[in-house]
């Protein structure tokens, strides 16, 4: 044991846990120091939804990191959006957008866009629809 600065004894070796957070391992470490995902260059929109592919290929003989597992076990229970898989994760989603990228290359997982909302009605009909329930 010895003694920091503050005076607060630690085992030697100890600076990269801490107490209150757990092992501290900073983003680009799980992500190999990529910033995007993967070369097919898909980009992972906050409300992309990522499904566990049930024909894709099996996740037991591959070298998947512990991150990696973290989203397929999320993935495994529903649907999920990136932004949710982020917060399940407790990962920042520049890294959830890595390994996701990282799971699509393997056949893991699929990802598909939401539908896109209704294409609100025309100015002119609300103005006349208005204008139709004052004459009432």
């Amino acid at each position: 044991m010895t003694e920091d600065m503050t005076g607060i004894p630690h085992e030697v070796g100890s600076q990269w846990y801490d107490n209150e957070a757990g092992p501290l391992v900073r983003p680009y470490a799980m992500t190999g120091g990529r910033t995007k995902p993967g070369p097919t260059g898909v980009r992972f929109d906050l409300i992309a939804l990522v499904t566990l592919d049930p024909g894709g290929a099996g996740t037991d003989g591959m070298a998947l990191g512990p991150e990696h597992r973290m989203l397929i076990g999320l993935c495994r229970t529903e649907t999920q959006s990136v932004a949710e898989l982020a917060a399940g994760a407790d990962l920042p989603v520049g890294v959830v957008r890595v390994l996701l990228g990282d799971l699509l290359e393997l056949g893991c997982v699929t990802v598909s866009r939401p539908v896109p909302p209704a294409q609100l009605p025309d100015e002119r009909i609300l103005r006349e629809v208005i204008e139709g329930l004052r004459a009432l």
